[in-house]
């Protein structure tokens, strides 16, 4: 796999957890706005494996676009707004 943040995929999960809350179904332990959401989560909206989806959340919160938080034995991650912008800004600017 290539080891880029952009893809179909990954930019669908940013998307989704701009409004989680329309997107995910409740969870049991965390708050979909203020925790995010579980791999368990996005991996049943793409339709792949959890270690798929691990694989883009960990992506993406490596290069700074998500925040994670543990939860008990889960990872919840959720949009870091101000990072994406900076990007954002990045990709105006022709970088």
């Amino acid at each position: 796999m290539l080891r880029t943040p952009v893809g179909d995929r990954r930019l669908d999960i940013l998307d989704w957890l701009k409004d989680p809350a329309a997107h995910f179904p409740p969870q049991r332990h965390g708050d979909l706005v203020e925790d995010g959401v579980t791999a368990d989560a996005v991996a049943a909206k793409l339709g792949v494996h959890r270690s798929v989806a691990d694989t883009h959340l960990r992506l993406l919160a490596g290069v700074g676009l998500l925040r994670t938080k543990r939860i008990r034995r889960r990872t919840y991650y959720r949009r870091d707004e101000i990072r994406v912008a900076e990007v954002a800004r990045m990709f105006e600017k022709g970088w």
